[in-house]
């Protein structure tokens, strides 16, 4: 299963605005990393992840899922090398669990949000997903498909 961490700056794109564009969802564009890049196009339609707050909060609160799959990113300006990818808002994180949370805890240590801070789309392992949505009060939390 394939699960991730989307980080956006609520002043630019908050979990409000991504949950107003309901199933519709919204191409999660700008991304000018080759490696978080490269994270979108491994992804497959279902895939969930959390949405994060960066600079204002620092805190996952929201899990969101692919509805398209990595394509030409529009904000590119035609430059072929940056996709992206649609994602939609599934559900609100019943408690947001922050990163002063997730580094006080020894299961995230290895996790990219501790050890990579600035990528803006990551990778996030079974392991971890679950243990979030534990922290964050989801006892039977959306997953992947399979």
């Amino acid at each position: 299963m394939a699960y991730w961490l989307y980080k956006s700056e609520p002043s630019a794109w908050s979990w409000e605005q991504q949950k107003a564009a309901r199933t519709k969802g919204t191409e999660w564009t700008g991304v000018r990393n080759y490696l978080a890049r490269n994270n979108m196009r491994a992804m497959k339609i279902g895939d969930k992840g959390f949405f994060y707050h960066s600079n204002d909060g620092l805190e996952i609160v929201g899990i969101v899922e692919v509805c398209a799959l990595s394509h030409p990113d529009s904000s590119a300006k035609g430059d072929p090398k940056w996709d992206c990818v649609d994602i939609r808002a599934v559900m609100d994180m019943p408690t947001p669990v922050t990163l002063k949370d997730i580094k006080a805890n020894p299961k995230f240590e290895k996790m990219s949000l501790v050890t990579s801070m600035r990528l803006s789309v990551q990778p996030v392992t079974d392991e971890e997903y679950l243990e979030i949505c534990r922290l964050g009060g989801l006892d039977s939390p959306p997953r992947s498909p399979g």
